[in-house]
Parts: structure tokens; C-alpha cells; sequence
């Protein structure tokens, strides 16, 4: 493994000290997947695909050198989305010109759904870019259909078996040019329950055989107003089973954090927020606005809130994945922590309960809390919560700006 590969976050489990940065200067995307909505301009969700603000190539130059002198140990810079960075090649190209002329001694790479890799393959290697990954779910175009609505290629929309047919044999054949040619590629899959699930060993077989270095399988994250919404979740047990499997035939990961296109840091500390500011505090006076216009939240003298948090600085943890919820008072145009209390956690290694048993338990150690904060949530215990007049919020920001956009979000919605 060389020093690039061994620096990598993301191609090595062993290189968690070290950081890397997304910048977010792909725009545009040319296929609609069944499981993502292209709404990027978002500071409050963390997952793939969203960003608090899109980047042009100077732009991003400029949040490189104020990331560089802040970071330590920063190895990689990447081009991940919003929409694709072969899609919006020229601001990826000049983004990495730009930057690899500041330091060229960094390890530069992209993410990409491949439908346009043989139209660059050899500009990316001209770029001088080590690392790619390319997201395949499906080597069956049959099953590619259930998950692609359409592909967009040279002016021509695909849909259907036809359209998973061309995104196929670009993502293979781009696959195997890359690989011959020195660049380490990781394949994404996405498992999808019902889909695709039962079809990921073929997947690692055949991109193993083009030349992957390694596969990423990744869950689900369902996603509002997308087909997939209301797919089911994958368990950790679950996830890890198939990566064992696939263990025997390909090397796996398993620490993805499945990341913003902004991500800053090492993977298991992302600090993007830290250079969100501007964009942090535009919505936090938004949103405070919206709190004070509202008398139905002035005339509550006291209101409480359930805040997921790893360390008690920013809500960053999914619900299921609370071992303690932090409690929050907002009392006028005050935020005060109140204290911290312990809860069993409602998403183990094996499984996310729905046992009446362990949701009920959390319910009754936040039923004086009016909102839960957290990442992420499922459809089930959101439910239950909202059945005891508790409202889930996703969110993704230090505290307090995050219970201000709730607040804000609350107040829109009472008032239509």
C-alpha cells in the first residue's frame, strides 16, 4: 500500500488521524437515482449529497487555505456532489488545478456515478488523481431499472432496462481503464432491502474482476419525497454480515460515515461547521426570527428539548444511536442546558427495535421535552413520538443554532 493509500481515510482503516476535505463544486448531476433529492443547499442534514453552500473553483481554493492553516494532518482533498463531479467536469477540473497547484503534494480524488468515466478517464489521470470512487448497485440491468429513474447522456434521456444498460457498461469499462492505468478505485453500493439486497455478492464478484481495490456497501439513508422514503432500515448485524461475505472475494469497508459534500476533518470528527459560519448564523437570525414573530412560543414560560449529541457541542448522533439525550430549556429568547439524561438505547448492534418496551422507556425520560433533535430518525419511533405530542426534528449544527431552526421550523408549520 503506498503513502497515498495509507493516508486515505477512506482506503485505510489505520488512517483516522488523518483529515480530508470535500469540496462542494459539482452542481450538476446526469441521473435520477431513486433514492436521493438533489436539495443541496442544506446546513442542517448530514449524508451524502447535501451541502450548506455550493463552491465555485476560487471559491474553493480560498476554503482550502483557510481549511489547511486550521486542520491538522489534512491528506486528501475530494470532489463528492452535490451532483457529480464528472457531470460538472469543468469546475471539478479547475477546482483541483487550483489546489494542486497550492500543494501539490496532496492525495486528490472524486466520486462519481460513472455514466461519464470513459468520456474522462484519461483527463483524470492527467489530473494526477489517485483515488476514485464510483457508486454501482447493480450489475443487472434489470434491477439497475428499479433503481434509476433515468440517465442523461450526450443529450439523450435513458430510462428503464435501457438506461441501466449504458450507465453499466460506462461504469465497468471506465472501471477497468482506471485500474489498469494505477488508479485505485472504490466501488459505493447502496443497499437498498428489497432491491438490490440479494444481489450485492454479484456486484464486489464483478467489480472485483474490472479491477476495484475494495467495496463500500453502505445502507439506505431514506430520503423524503424520493421513491425509496419509506424503505426499510439496514441493522449494523445486518450490513456487517454481507461485508463479511464479501469479505472473502474483495477487501471491505467498514467505517464509512456516508459524508456531506462539504466534509472537513477526520472522519470520525467532522469540523465542517466550523467553516459555515456565515451560512450558520444567516439562518440562525432567520430562524430566530420566526421564534419572536410567533406568540404562541412566547406565551410558554418554559420549553424543554431532547438534544442527540456525542459530546454535547453539536447534534450529531442519529436517534437510535442516543445513549443519553442532553435537555435543553428555551425560555423567551434563551437556551440554557438543563442536564443530561441516560436512556437505553433504541438501536443496537442487531437490530432497531420497535418493541413498545424500549420506545416507551425513552418516551417517559423526555415526556416533558416538546421536540427531539437528532441526524437522523426512523419512521417508526418518530411516529410513537409524535403519538405522545413530541415532534422529531433532523438536524445537523452546533446546539443552539439547531434548536433556533427548530424553533423556526415548529413555528412554520403551526402556522401553515
Amino acid at each position: 500500500m503506498d503513502l497515498k493509500t495509507k493516508t486515505h481515510p477512506c482506503y485505510s482503516k489505520f488512517a483516522h488521524n488523518y483529515a480530508r476535505m470535500h469540496i462542494p463544486v459539482a452542481a450538476k448531476c446526469n441521473i435520477s437515482c431513486n433514492y436521493c433529492n438533489r436539495k443541496y443547499d442544506c446546513l442542517h442534514e448530514t449524508r451524502p449529497g447535501v451541502t450548506s453552500k455550493l463552491l465555485s473553483p476560487t471559491e474553493a481554493l480560498a476554503r482550502f487555505k483557510i481549511v489547511k492553516s486550521k486542520v491538522d494532518n489534512l491528506s486528501v482533498v475530494g470532489v463528492a456532489g452535490p451532483g457529480d463531479a464528472l457531470a460538472s467536469f469543468e469546475a471539478t477540473r479547475e477546482s483541483l488545478e487550483l489546489i494542486k497547484a497550492e500543494d501539490p503534494d496532496l492525495t486528490f480524488c472524486l466520486s462519481t456515478n460513472g455514466l461519464s468515466l470513459t468520456d474522462y478517464q484519461e483527463e483524470i489521470l492527467r489530473l494526477g488523481v489517485s483515488h476514485v470512487t464510483i457508486t454501482i448497485n447493480a450489475v443487472e440491468p434489470e434491477i439497475g431499472a428499479k433503481i434509476y429513474e433515468r440517465v442523461n447522456y450526450k443529450g439523450e434521456t435513458l430510462t428503464g432496462v435501457e438506461g441501466a444498460e449504458l450507465l453499466l457498461k460506462n461504469q465497468l469499462s471506465g472501471l477497468k481503464y482506471l485500474a489498469q492505468n494505477g488508479v485505485l478505485c472504490k466501488v459505493n453500493i447502496v443497499l437498498i432491502k428489497g432491491i438490490n439486497n440479494y444481489h450485492i455478492e454479484e456486484v464486489v464478484k464483478t467489480v472485483k474482476e474490472a479491477g476495484a481495490f475494495m467495496t463500500n456497501i453502505m445502507p439506505l439513508i431514506p430520503v423524503e419525497d424520493t421513491p425509496f422514503a419509506d424503505n426499510p432500515l439496514t441493522s449494523k448485524v445486518e450490513l456487517d454480515y454481507l461485508r463479511n461475505k464479501c469479505e472473502e472475494n474483495l477487501k471491505q469497508m467498514y467505517h464509512c460515515q456516508q459524508c456531506r459534500s462539504d466534509a472537513v476533518g477526520c472522519l470520525n470528527k467532522d469540523r465542517s461547521l466550523e467553516f459555515k459560519e456565515e451560512n450558520s448564523l444567516k439562518l440562525e437570525k432567520k430562524s430566530e426570527s420566526l421564534v419572536l414573530e410567533g406568540n404562541y412560543y412566547l406565551e410558554q414560560e418554559e420549553r424543554l428539548f431532547a438534544v442527540a449529541s456525542q459530546e454535547g457541542e453539536i447534534v450529531n448522533l442519529h436517534f437510535g444511536h442516543a445513549k443519553d439525550f442532553y435537555i435543553y430549556q428555551v425560555k423567551e429568547s434563551s437556551i440554557k442546558f438543563i442536564e443530561k439524561r441516560n436512556v437505553e438505547q433504541y438501536c443496537t448492534d442487531k437490530e432497531c427495535s420497535d418493541s413498545e418496551d424500549r420506545i416507551g422507556r425513552i418516551i417517559n425520560t423526555i415526556s416533558d421535552c416538546e421536540a427531539v433533535l437528532s441526524v437522523r430518525i426512523g419512521t417508526v419511533p418518530r411516529r410513537k413520538l409524535l403519538q405522545h405530542n413530541i415532534i422529531a426534528v433532523m438536524v445537523y449544527d452546533k446546539i443552539e443554532s439547531a434548536i433556533r431552526f427548530a424553533l423556526g421550523e415548529m413555528y412554520s408549520e403551526n402556522t401553515g
